[in-house]
């Protein structure tokens, strides 16, 4: 079901995305599926069935043509689509910042929240110290030697410090010895270029709460990853190949659905995941990833701010089982970003 936009101007959407993810003007005999700039299409063109006025800006590795379409097209609010700049992760806070500084309202996390949360070790460290549940954890510098500290013990699952997106998580990521643990580490450093972080593995299932709201703050249903097709030897873990690579997907039967929990461990859940958003000062929408061990034991494992709004993807999906429309979800969030104001919120 479309909103209802009676009573709301059109707006002037300035989409900012990758230049190689800019949509073509027409898709016909293009697979959607297969496409990496599927969300940015879905983003830009239900915006546009909804009336809006929406300009797609392709931005590399130079502000100025953000600066530019602000002089020139003058938008109302902004949706950021960026997870990187110069191909840095922990840069996209500054993009975001830019925007601030361009007094420009904009869609997602401001950059506080997107400086605490990309950092792994410094979410666990914010989130412990809240009593928030979250795995035990060393991180390992690059051009360090590696000493695993005593009362961290196997199994462990090796991850890029800063990455987003899986990038870096295969099977080989868990790891039961030092042997291994160094292996990993070493990949790490070599292959992504990023400081390791290497914390308990929970066995179990792999869970995520999309979450919505700058002030107020609502958590939409509990979202599972099912490997249907798994062998015993396989974990339960997002992959980079369980979220991007089609054929292993469907080897695994991998999908994505509403996870089966009781009613209070739903709220329980929920609302680890909004105490969380508050503590890390996020805003406009983020994605919670936790664990939930067989003994019923809940992990908060990551935040990840702006996460893909695409249609079909985890925040969309649980948003619809809650009773929000696409069309819906993306104007809340276009809400949230104009009424977004720097400095508005205050880590717990």
């Amino acid at each position: 079901m479309r909103p209802n936009l009676a009573g709301y101007r059109k707006l002037r959407i300035l989409l900012i995305v990758y230049d190689t993810h800019v949509p073509p003007d027409k898709i016909r005999g293009i697979d959607l599926e297969k496409v990496e700039w599927r969300s940015e299409y879905e983003v830009a063109s239900t915006l546009n069935r909804m009336g809006q006025n929406v300009k797609v800006l392709g931005v590399g590795d130079d502000l100025a043509p953000i600066w530019k379409a602000v002089e020139d097209f003058k938008p109302h609010v902004a949706i950021n689509l960026l997870e990187e700049f110069h191909s840095e992760y922990l840069y996209d806070q500054n993009v975001v910042s830019y925007l601030e500084l361009l007094q420009l309202p904009y869609v997602g996390c401001n950059p506080r929240g997107l400086v605490l949360s990309r950092d792994k070790a410094l979410t666990k460290k914010l989130l412990s110290y809240h009593q928030i549940p979250v795995p035990q954890f060393a991180v390992f510098p690059k051009n360090r030697n590696l000493a695993r500290p005593t009362s961290l013990a196997f199994p462990l699952i090796v991850k890029a410090l800063n990455a987003q997106a899986s990038i870096g998580i295969s099977q080989s990521s868990v790891v039961f010895d030092d042997e291994k643990l160094k292996e990993r580490v070493d990949f790490i450093h070599s292959s992504i270029g990023m400081d390791a972080i290497a914390e308990t593995y929970i066995e179990g299932r792999e869970l995520y709460v999309g979450v919505l709201g700058n002030n107020r703050i609502e958590a939409f249903p509990v979202w599972e990853l099912r490997f249907n097709k798994r062998s015993e030897s396989t974990h339960q873990i997002a992959t980079h190949a369980a979220k991007w690579d089609p054929k292993y997907i469907k080897r695994m039967g991998i999908k994505f659905a509403e996870a089966k929990l009781s009613k209070s461990q739903t709220e329980h859940i929920q609302t680890i995941c909004k105490h969380a958003y508050r503590i890390l000062g996020l805003s406009g929408y983020a994605r919670m990833d936790l664990r939930l061990s067989p003994m019923g034991e809940v992990y908060l494992i990551e935040a990840n701010p702006n996460p893909h709004i695409g249609r079909g993807e985890a925040l969309a999906e649980s948003a619809r089982r809650a009773g929000v429309s696409y069309e819906d979800l993306l104007w809340r969030i276009l809400t949230l970003g104009m009424a977004w104001q720097p400095g508005q919120l205050q880590v717990a």
